[in-house]
């Protein structure tokens, strides 16, 4: 039997890789003969990183750049094995996480950071890109970013905006002509799981900027903020991204990647899925094993693990998920291609033993799985 082993990360436990193999130590004591082939997926989300640079073969370069509040970080970012694709998330240089509770101010914070990693990427010859946006701490639609690969923001004083959601209400001309040029030949897919428009009551600022540190007051601000960035960037640049969905991802960032680099806002399993060739493994595959840490019913919403049982189902592939442990509505995943799931933790415990013993508890679950289905394989023998 030939198995393709496609988990994502189980978070805060286990590697993509590194659930991969747990799954594999399973299936091998269960059946010695299989034929395993690992391929961790993502979704864009946390680990996206990782995960396609040790699939692609590729290695994490290191750079040093603007963390949201301006002060100088060491950052990184992936070179895939191709040779010709860098893979950037922006959390790494603009990201919530790189920010103290009481740091958080989408007023101020800046995406100027995630235009730096392009930059490395850029200045390293690499012709694609792939950018997840997911986790930033920032509101200011792409402006940073923008301002970082050389397009001026200007007021009507004809000075550079400075940093920050809240000064996008004094944008008054936007000059792109010093755009670095290395921009319109570069290939730029923005990987995200959010279809959020830009403004308005499900816009970037009413529903992702409590989380950054906004009050009310601070909200209605952004949000005029942001639809005064997108007139003016519809009048100057002819480009409408108020209403395009995605655009509100990560503050809008999606917005000012497709009005300022010409990108693509694509689910972000489908980008990583693409990436890492998986058509070519499924055509090889008797069994898909995939998983994550808890499935639940946000699960079916084009996370990785449907992500990949989609495509298997088209091929009539049958799918089975191996998860950390199973939440509420779990059961909505068998009508999205996923054929069966067993759970890693079976019995109450603590949550640090669980996570310490992750890699053991998910070759055990493999370990039933597999079983179970060669009971079936020779029931029908």
């Amino acid at each position: 039997m030939k198995i393709l082993i496609s988990p994502q990360a189980f978070k805060e436990s286990l590697s993509g890789m590194e659930a991969a193999q747990a799954i594999e130590e399973g299936v091998l004591r269960a059946l010695p003969k299989a034929q395993t082939t690992l391929i961790p997926i993502a979704d864009g989300g946390d680990g996206t990183l990782e995960t396609i640079v040790a699939t692609t073969g590729g290695t994490i370069q290191q750079a040093t750049v603007e963390d949201p509040l301006g002060r100088p970080i060491t950052s990184s970012w992936g070179a895939l094995g191709d040779g010709q694709t860098a893979m950037i998330e922006m959390s790494r240089a603009s990201g919530l996480a790189l920010l103290q509770e009481q740091e958080r101010n989408p007023k101020i914070t800046s995406t100027f950071g995630t235009g730096q990693l392009i930059l490395e990427a850029l200045n390293n010859g690499f012709s694609k890109l792939i950018i997840g946006i997911g986790g930033s701490a920032t509101n200011d639609g792409g402006a940073g970013m923008a301002q970082s690969l050389g397009i001026k923001l200007l007021d009507k004083h004809g000075t550079n905006l400075p940093p920050g959601g809240s000064s996008l209400k004094n944008l008054d001309n936007i000059d792109v002509s010093s755009m670095d040029p290395r921009i319109h030949e570069t290939t730029i897919m923005v990987a995200t799981d959010v279809s959020n428009t830009l403004c308005g009551p499900t816009g970037a600022s009413a529903v992702y900027g409590p989380q950054k540190g906004a009050t009310q007051s601070m909200i209605e601000e952004l949000d005029q903020c942001l639809s005064h960035f997108a007139d003016s960037i519809k009048e100057i640049l002819n480009i409408e991204i108020k209403q395009i969905p995605g655009s509100g991802a990560a503050g809008g960032l999606g917005a000012g990647l497709m009005a300022f680099l010409n990108a693509d806002l694509l689910p972000g399993v489908d980008v990583v899925l693409e990436t890492l060739r998986i058509e070519s493994y499924l055509e090889e595959a008797d069994l898909v094993i995939t998983g994550e840490g808890q499935m639940d019913y946000q699960t079916v919403f084009n996370k990785a693990p449907i992500g990949i049982a989609k495509r298997a189902k088209k091929k009539n592939i049958p799918v089975i998920a191996i998860a950390g442990s199973l939440g509420k509505g779990y059961e909505q995943v068998f009508e999205h291609g996923i054929d069966g799931v067993t759970a890693a933790v079976l019995a109450p415990m603590p949550l640090t033993r669980a996570t310490d013993e992750a890699k053991s508890l998910v070759a055990l679950a493999a370990e039933r799985a597999i079983r179970l289905i060669e009971v079936g394989r020779n029931f029908d023998q």
